[in-house]
């Protein structure tokens, strides 16, 4: 996936705009009162914020799905963001009604809003659409863009899905991507296109089709050198390798994959047959025995117990691959480490991943939400906040909102502003692959207020 072509908050001056903000701060809540477990995703959002704090800001977002105990108002989100960033934001339990619209329209330079769930619209969630442009004539989004600028998103942990407020404002007005979804691009970008060398990725967890679907696409740009398996997709390149795991290991995989364990079997072969040479496996592993931590060599299987860690010999052997990298991906645990008997191998990594020199890319889901809860985010070069989408962007799968976000730059690259003599002609003929520079444009305010020299 490219990220030129893709406006961002270096491109516009949106000062005195009104912007749709587009975030994903869906969040752990307790259920019985309905408070945020987690306030990661919200903090993750703020430089963005900062960004446009002279701007009208409506802030667009979802907490889960209709039928899940979780899915509540955004009431608790906007009241945790205005103590996180110490400003007020108001409140408004409507997406886009006469209410809504009515309280963006009396909107002053520097406020925020932060509308409902948008998920409480059966055509934000309850419609499956097949392509990016039906998603523009929904009722929501044709109410939004009348009284709206400019839309940001930062909503990176959603970029592979498609909904109206995801991918709907393509062509109603010029959409940017905000400093998270800038950042979540431009890292996983260079994990798949251009790392350091010696490139090391380390894929685990329990998702094994997601994992050697990336493992395959990192192979296949030739720009990885070994790759670590590890956790359940460990388990299923050691059963593929021709290690007898045991019925119970064996099962679990196949339940767990369902209709995709043929698919995900098939690419766990080719990898092995094809690339040995790239391929680090466990040596050793540990099992739960009547709940007792039990280290055993693969000689010693087949075993009937669940295997729930790697052994620490693999560890052993890991560490230097570590240390002797220069790009380090990782994603996905290596246990199941929320038995503590079982965590040893997942917290091994993460110290390796910390104490390293390399650059260090941690690829969302459980593994980010470990670097976070052990308070050492700062400590890795880049903590993506993707889950699905961190995968579906490094297997190379199409991403919705990226190509919306290309799509609205062909669109308005001419209506932006007045660039004067300077043409996006000339500069696409003069950019770099890798970094695209623009003048800073004036993105024009709605009814004809906005102002459109171009900046230097």
């Amino acid at each position: 996936m490219n990220v030129e072509g893709v406006l961002t908050l270096d491109n516009v001056d949106l000062q005195g705009r009104t912007v749709l903000f587009r975030v994903d701060v869906n969040s752990p809540i307790e259920p019985s009162s309905g408070e945020l477990l987690d306030d990661g995703r919200l903090r993750a959002i703020v430089p963005t914020l900062h960004r446009i704090q002279s701007s009208r800001v409506v802030l667009l977002a979802h907490q889960s799905r209709p039928g899940k105990a979780d899915f509540t108002s955004m009431r608790k989100h906007s009241e945790r963001l205005s103590e996180i960033i110490g400003r007020s934001i108001d409140f408004i339990p409507d997406v886009c009604s006469d209410k809504a619209i009515n309280e963006i329209e009396k909107m002053r330079d520097g406020d925020i809003v932060f509308l409902d769930n948008v998920r409480e619209l059966e055509e934000e969630y309850g419609i499956k659409y097949d392509s990016n442009q039906e998603t523009e004539i929904t009722d929501i989004v044709t109410r939004l863009a009348k009284v709206s600028d400019v839309y940001v998103t930062d909503a990176f942990a959603a970029a592979h899905r498609r909904s109206p407020t995801l991918t709907g404002f393509t062509n109603h007005m010029p959409c940017i991507a905000g400093t998270l979804m800038e950042r979540e691009i431009s890292s996983l970008r260079l994990a798949l296109r251009n790392p350091p060398r010696p490139y090391l990725a380390i894929l685990g967890g329990a998702k094994c089709d997601d994992s050697v679907r990336v493992a395959e696409n990192l192979i296949s740009k030739g720009n990885v050198d070994i790759i670590a398996f590890v956790g359940v997709t460990g388990n299923l390149m050691l059963w593929v390798s021709g290690h007898d795991i045991g019925d119970r290991n064996k099962e679990f995989i196949r339940t767990s994959l369902n209709d995709f364990f043929q698919e995900a079997w098939n690419t766990a072969k080719r990898i092995h047959d094809n690339h040995p040479e790239m391929i680090f496996l466990p040596i050793d592993i540990a099992v739960d025995s009547d709940g007792e931590r039990i280290q055993m060599t693969l000689h010693e299987l087949p075993t009937e117990n669940p295997i729930y860690d790697v052994g620490i010999e693999t560890l052993k052997l890991l560490r230097p691959l570590v240390k002797d990298a220069a790009c380090v991906l990782w994603n996905g645990p290596a246990s199941y480490f929320e038995l503590p008997d079982f965590a040893f191998g997942t917290i091994e990594i993460l110290n390796m991943c910390t104490e390293t020199e390399a650059m260090t890319i941690i690829g969302g889901g459980h593994t980010s939400a470990l670097v976070n809860s052990r308070g050492v985010s700062d400590q890795v070069t880049h903590n993506s906040t993707g889950g699905g989408s961190t995968m579906s962007f490094l297997s190379g799968d199409p991403m919705p909102v990226i190509a919306s976000l290309k799509d609205s730059f062909i669109r308005f690259e001419t209506e932006i502003s007045d660039l004067g003599t300077v043409s996006y002609t000339h500069l696409r003929a003069h950019e770099t692959p890798e970094h695209r520079v623009f003048p800073r444009l004036l993105v024009k305010k709605k009814g004809g207020g906005g102002g459109g020299g171009g900046g230097g």
